[in-house]
């Protein structure tokens, strides 16, 4: 059995008509007529061809491909938002590009090479942290980005941020509310404006309720993960006072946190009451569940794809005077890892 593509050649051979022939009547050219428009088509069908899309991105001038630069592929945070980009980009008939930078600028410029080369349509960059001269390769070759949650975000024309400085506001809230007063606070050093605005909404609710903050209660470390949250137990730990509630940059890290308060035999939430940010899949499972701040990750990257794909539909990412920045707002997920401070 011939495993080999059939082609416009094959087609036109067993119709008995030119190569154009067929070309114009598998596009619905009113120059050929519906008979033979109708038996080429089923002729094709029968051959199982397939249009090539490299030939069509010749015509259009467009590859149907978005590419999309995220930090680390196996965070369950950018899943999500992959996941809402993917479901508007298929519905419009698009295809990803997904690359990872990982905050390694030999990466990011390997990667914005090879989106150069496939010739993708438009970028959504998902990295907290991506150079701007690697981001002005791409503007300079006419590709529009979009970035979502970004650290400089306002150096980008069309971004999808999520209100950071109102979910901490909204998790520290929870536990004042509890009766919580000696609240720490565990950032990620590597981050930029995102932990900044994190623990800018945790020192203005502190300030609101009237609590001083210690230098000693804020801590940062070099990374949002598991093992970065474990390491940032020890310095709360080993203060003559510790905080009776620890607000951690993000869920991954906190999952680190409760490894760690474990492992050191300090009982959560009767000992520290714990919190993370993100609500990622896992947040919901660990010993015990984690209050975390529900960001609408899916429907973050939902909004991204649209406003980039409106972009190419309109061709307005050539228009320098127009800005388009989205604040989106999550919601506070209380579960079973605060409670109110034990006497």
């Amino acid at each position: 059995m011939n495993s080999t593509p059939a082609t416009i050649k094959d087609i036109a051979k067993r119709a008995g008509v030119s190569h154009s022939t067929v070309s114009r009547a598998l596009h619905g050219s009113p120059l050929i007529s519906d008979e033979t428009t109708e038996r080429i088509r089923l002729i094709a069908l029968e051959m199982g061809y397939h249009p090539s899309a490299a030939a069509r991105s010749l015509k259009t001038n467009q590859t149907k491909a978005l590419g999309v630069i995220v930090r680390n592929i196996d965070d369950p945070f950018f899943s999500e938002i992959l996941q809402g980009i993917e479901d508007i980009a298929q519905g419009e008939g698009y295809s990803l590009f997904i690359s990872s930078s990982q905050n390694e600028t030999d990466r990011e410029k390997m990667i914005v090479n090879a989106m150069r080369e496939h010739r993708v349509d438009g970028v959504i960059i998902c990295s907290t942290a991506f150079s701007s001269r690697q981001s002005r390769e791409l503007v300079e070759h006419s590709v529009p980005i979009v970035v979502v949650n970004n650290q400089v975000a306002e150096d980008y024309r069309y971004a999808i941020h999520h209100d950071d400085v109102y979910g901490s506001r909204q998790v520290t809230r929870h536990l004042i509310d509890l009766g919580h007063q000696r609240i720490a606070y565990l950032g990620n050093s590597i981050s930029g404006c995102t932990t900044r605005d994190r623990l800018s909404g945790y020192k203005q609710e502190m300030e609101t309720a009237g609590f001083p903050t210690s230098e000693n209660y804020i801590h940062e470390v070099p990374g949002g993960e598991p093992e970065h949250g474990l390491a940032g137990v020890d310095h709360f730990l080993s203060l003559p006072v510790r905080p009776t509630a620890l607000l951690c940059y993000n869920d991954m890290m906190a999952i680190g946190v409760l490894k760690g308060l474990q492992t050191a035999g300090v009982r959560v939430p009767h000992e520290i009451s714990v919190t993370g940010f993100d609500n990622i899949v896992l947040s919901e499972y660990t010993n015990p569940p984690l209050t975390t701040f529900d960001q609408p990750k899916h429907y973050i990257g939902a909004e991204a794809a649209r406003l980039l794909l409106g972009l190419l539909k309109n061709d307005s990412s050539q228009d320098t005077t127009t800005f388009n920045s989205q604040i989106l707002k999550g919601r506070l997920l209380v579960r079973a890892s605060t409670a109110p401070p034990t006497a």
